[in-house]
């Protein structure tokens, strides 16, 4: 086992220096070699807050470095894939954020490199580092919910459009909106609580209504603003979505928005089962409801919650020690990834698609 790993940390914006950059930090068994992005004032800012590292603008520059070990990938989605594999087929190991690529076959040669070349890919869905979310996962494992039948999962808010004309809202840069942005972290959550069960069919509409008009779109806040472009910008992804995945167990329905003229944020997973049910407040606690001895309850587990950005990091730092894979392994990203390629098909053609 190493004693100590190097990193690069390849895309300076809002989620690695929310996320990544702290939990390496906090690490003992790691270092930060790089910081690497293309806006040079970024990477350089970083190296100047962290104090440490070396500022690079070009990830190229620095594959062939035999001391550094894995990097995480931080960019736009459009980038997540090729910058991934580049670094696989150097010898380095990657913790790559949320959604694994824009399309399915993205996805699908990630995972053939990742296992070719025998490095690990580890996909930023956190929420299976989540204490809520084990915590279900454990409870259904051990039968207390029956038999699970039905997931149904609302990530819906008022008007929460990100970046306006930018790259959120450009398919070719993110691969999609509301469902490949939102939606990811609910159907991983979902299926990695059901233990991955095979998904049969997929159906569903991904709407593209309120953001298209950017000019004249309202809201009172905008998520990364910075890149809102309503003048030449592009908006041609979905703005709301919702779907039924059929699957050889439980049945999963959802209901998603970044925008929608309901003025109430919905965002919660209810795992209905024969025995037993749980309302999940995303990125929050829950609420079990059972019925015993001719009484019904409602249990409200009360625990520490966890930091699940950071404990996500810091196993992929123990992993690349060890020289194993994580539990967000880039095959279960691909297997949400087939899930949200088969929504967005079935809404081109408004009909059901078999897996």
């Amino acid at each position: 086992m190493k004693d100590k790993i190097r990193i690069a940390i390849i895309g300076c914006g809002n989620i690695a220096n929310g996320a990544h950059i702290p939990a390496y930090m906090s690490s003992e068994h790691c270092e930060i070699k790089y910081f690497c992005d293309i806006i040079p004032e970024r990477a350089d800012k970083a190296v100047e807050t962290n104090g440490c590292g070396k500022a690079v603008y070009d990830y190229r520059e620095i594959l062939d470095d035999p001391e550094l070990d894995a990097v995480s990938v931080c960019t736009h989605n459009n980038h997540h894939a090729s910058i991934s594999i580049d670094f696989m087929r150097h010898g380095k190991d990657v913790l790559c954020e949320k959604p694994a690529a824009r399309i399915l076959s993205e996805a699908l040669e990630m995972e053939k490199v990742s296992y070719e070349t025998g490095r690990i890919l580890s996909i930023g869905v956190c929420n299976r580092y989540s204490n809520s979310v084990n915590r279900i996962k454990d409870m259904i494992a051990e039968g207390k919910l029956g038999e699970v039948y039905h997931v149904y999962a609302s990530f819906r808010a008022h008007r929460s459009i990100p970046g306006l004309g930018g790259d959120f809202t450009t398919k070719s840069v993110s691969g999609g909106g509301a469902l490949i942005d939102w939606g990811v972290h609910y159907l991983d959550l979902i299926m990695y609580c059901l233990q991955d069960p095979k998904v049969l069919s997929c159906d569903g509409e991904a709407f593209s209504k309120l953001g298209v008009d950017m000019k004249n779109y309202v809201t009172t806040s905008m998520w990364a603003s910075d890149t809102c472009d309503r003048e030449n910008g592009v908006f041609d992804v979905d703005d709301s979505v919702a779907g039924i995945v059929r699957t050889d167990g439980a049945m999963i329905t959802f209901n998603g928005a970044w925008a929608q003229n309901i003025g109430v944020k919905e965002t919660f997973i209810d795992f209905m089962g024969t025995k037993g049910g749980i309302r999940l407040t995303y990125c929050g606690g829950f609420t079990y409801y059972t019925a015993e001895n001719g009484a019904l309850y409602e249990v409200q587990p009360t625990f520490v919650m966890n930091d699940m950005h950071h404990d996500e990091v810091i196993d992929f730092v123990e992993a690349v020690r060890e020289g194993r894979r994580t539990r967000n392994d880039i095959k279960y990203a691909v297997g949400t990834s087939k899930i949200m390629q088969a929504v967005y098909d079935s809404s081109e053609k408004h009909g059901e698609v078999k897996l």
